[in-house]
């Protein structure tokens, strides 16, 4: 049974829904699911295709997904992170099903946002912009998301959840099932090779990166 309780006056919230698990109906359970759970299908189909470059299997791995995570809807605990619940459930049905007999397709065009990627890309520098992140403007959307791609699983994964779903060190190790210390490594070496990546589409197009560095840097006072 599901009812929604006012707790505005006392915490200064939205009123939040209750859920008694226990004496919940399926039709409700139902209800609920297509209410809180579908509504993550695209962000988790861009996930899908960050593993698998594929978009038959992406969409399989999706369905896949929301299935198990319906069969398990009764153990989720409502009022938290639904969305990397249905990730954890992702990133294992992948593991488990695809990775031993996932394709190797083209890389796909994969479904994340421009803007999403060139987030991801422009996280690769704890000391503020490299050099590269100066000329990313420059480099064709297509190769950045293919410089993305590029990046072995386990890194890539690492520098998505990061970078463009913005999730932290302990939210990504639930995710992934790893160690915090491994994720953490992960993301430093998948942002590293994002970085060298793009480097070398900038050089390959006749941008120097380092060159415009030295053109972001500000006139000298008194300078003609």
């Amino acid at each position: 049974m599901s009812t929604e309780v006012d707790l505005t006056s006392s915490t200064g919230a939205a009123p939040v829904l209750v859920v008694d698990r226990a004496t919940e109906t399926l039709a409700e359970r139902t209800a609920r699911f297509e209410r809180d759970a579908l509504v993550f299908a695209s962000p988790l189909y861009s996930a899908a295709l960050r593993y698998t470059r594929n978009q038959h299997d992406a969409q399989d791995l999706v369905q896949d997904t929301f299935a198990k995570a319906f069969n398990s809807f009764h153990q989720f605990e409502p009022g938290t992170n639904l969305k990397a619940w249905l990730y954890r459930i992702l990133t294992t049905t992948f593991i488990n099903t695809y990775r031993k007999d996932q394709r190797r397709p083209q890389i796909s065009d994969g479904e994340v946002e421009d803007w999403q990627i060139f987030e991801a890309a422009s996280h690769t520098s704890d000391q503020g912009k490299s050099a590269e992140d100066l000329v990313l403007e420059n480099i064709p959307d297509g190769d950045v998301k293919a410089a993305l791609s590029a990046i072995p699983e386990d890194f890539r994964m690492a520098v998505y959840y990061a970078d463009v779903e913005g999730y932290s060190y302990k939210e990504i190790a639930e995710i992934l099932g790893v160690p915090t210390g491994t994720v953490m490594s992960r993301l430093h070496r998948g942002r590293k090779l994002l970085r060298e990546s793009l480097a070398d589409y900038a050089r390959a197009r006749g941008i120097d990166p380092s060159s415009s560095t030295q053109a972001q840097k500000p006139e000298k006072k008194g300078a003609k």
